[in-house]
């Protein structure tokens, strides 16, 4: 059996598959991990009623049941929003397990990029990717993301990685491993909650057109995908230094509980949440749906490339 066996789409993401219609991938981990319910299921509804605006299809992916989903209804959205916390949080290397065992998972960036590349999908809308954690020199905890970027042919657009990692380290390893990255009408590496992070970008694109062709170019030359960073709406970003002394807070925090690997991220993003009286939440909600109306716009300029 191969991976594609496990494949199903949902009627939706089928006909567009079969008119050839722009489709965005979207991912679950930020349904089952990423927040709190219910407004993990307002969201991810909200995100895909933004794709359609753009004139795209929107197919939400995430392991049900041992099957591949590109494409969810609203009802599946809210089953896996009421387990939030209660499913695994795969990664491309769980995938086969979840599978094997019939069960149910969110799907991270890495495990996203993979399903939706299978699927033919070249472009996937997050909210921030996965990167370099901080401290990661003595517990070199570093995400399977950066490493699927290089090797996966799918754009991702992203506001920057979630800024409770070291995001120098992160852009330097994505140097390391060949990742190209470029910024949409920024000159510098966007910080998740705020529009800046002080690391200059090399590449800048400030229209969808010269967008649908890097991506496209991308894809046709490889080895891995297109990096694009999206900053957050200037109306709804958080300044710089109040959420980076807020995040030190929550890293410490986790240090002296002992929270590391894939319990790091959902912890330090609940504990923001908490510390920043939850307009880290409601920045996360906009960033999100910001990069996936770029993403939507992306994809039906490519139909045109």
């Amino acid at each position: 059996m191969s991976a594609a066996d496990l494949m199903d789409f949902s009627p939706e993401v089928a006909a567009a598959r079969s008119t050839k219609r722009p489709i965005v991938a979207l991912e679950s981990t930020i349904i089952t991990h990423g927040m709190p319910y219910p407004y993990n299921a307002e969201t991810a509804l909200s995100v895909e009623a933004a794709v359609r605006e753009m004139g795209a299809i929107p197919a939400t992916i995430a392991v049900i049941d041992g099957r591949f989903r590109v494409g969810l209804d609203a009802a599946e959205i809210d089953r896996l929003s009421q387990l939030s916390g209660g499913v695994v949080k795969a990664s491309r290397r769980d995938l086969a397990l979840v599978a094997a065992r019939k069960g149910s998972a969110g799907t991270t960036v890495a495990a996203t990029m993979f399903i939706a590349s299978l699927a033919g999908i070249e472009i996937f809308a997050t909210g921030g990717i996965g990167g370099v954690h901080r401290g990661a020199e003595e517990t070199f905890d570093v995400s399977a993301d950066l490493i699927e970027l290089s090797r996966t042919r799918v754009a991702v657009v992203c506001a920057g990685a979630k800024s409770i990692l070291d995001i120098g380290k992160t852009l330097e390893f994505l140097e390391t491993q060949g990742v190209a990255v470029v910024g949409y009408r920024t000159d510098e590496f966007p910080a998740f909650y705020a529009r800046s992070s002080g690391f200059k970008l090399e590449h800048r694109c400030d229209g969808l057109h010269d967008l649908a062709r890097m991506i496209r170019l991308q894809r046709e030359i490889g080895p891995g995908g297109l990096l694009i960073a999206n900053p957050i709406p200037q109306d709804h970003a958080l300044e710089e230094a109040a959420i980076e002394a807020r995040i030190a807070e929550a890293v410490a925090e986790a240090k002296t509980q002992g929270v590391g690997k894939k319990e790091a991220t959902p912890f330090l993003l609940k504990r923001v949440v908490e510390l920043t009286e939850g307009k880290s939440l409601e920045a996360n909600i906009a960033l999100i749906r910001n990069n996936a109306m770029l993403a939507a716009q992306a994809a039906v300029e490519l139909a045109n490339v």
